[in-house]
């Protein structure tokens, strides 16, 4: 056990409880879910409520897998994780969906996650670039800003696909 984990074990209590009390929009409870987190290093400032993750850093919730080599992280008082941003190349996937991009922004009151800097986003044999992306942690619903891809056609109802 490394120095840090007297600090990782006070963060821990800290996230444990992540996500809006009492606002759980998803009818599966999934906004309720903490937010677990891993990474090699961790710098907690409890008067200030931030922590910083850096170093292979892991993001889980419900659905959602977030990994970048830095994350910023806010806190409240009760204390729940209200905003994280991971930067320095960042992949994302929720509900099959798979999201890279310099920098992520993850808004837990509002379960949205944003992806800003030059966005690739990739489902099956299907891809998209985009400017900026948002993606709805509930539904995987996903808005995009400058967008250019492609999406594979499968053969049309009463025609052969070539042999």
């Amino acid at each position: 056990m490394t120095s840090r984990a007297p600090a990782l074990l006070i963060f821990a209590a800290t996230v444990a409880m992540s996500g809006a009390p009492g606002a759980d929009p998803l009818p599966t409870g999934a906004a309720r879910e903490p937010l677990e987190m891993s990474a090699e290093h961790l710098e907690l400032d409890v008067e200030a409520k931030t922590a910083l993750l850096t170093g292979s850093v892991k993001l889980t919730k419900g659905p959602l897998t977030v990994e970048c080599p830095r994350v910023e992280v806010r806190y409240d008082q009760v204390p729940h994780v209200t905003w994280a941003k991971g930067s320095g190349g960042v992949v994302a996937e929720v509900k099959g969906v798979r999201a890279e991009a310099p920098e992520v922004e993850l808004d837990l009151p509002g379960q949205a996650l944003s992806l800003r800097g030059g966005v690739r986003l990739t489902r099956g044999e299907g891809w998209i670039t985009a400017d900026q992306a948002t993606i709805q942690i509930a539904t995987g619903k996903v808005s995009m800003v400058g967008v250019k891809g492609s999406i594979p056609v499968g053969p049309l109802p009463g025609t052969k696909s070539p042999p």
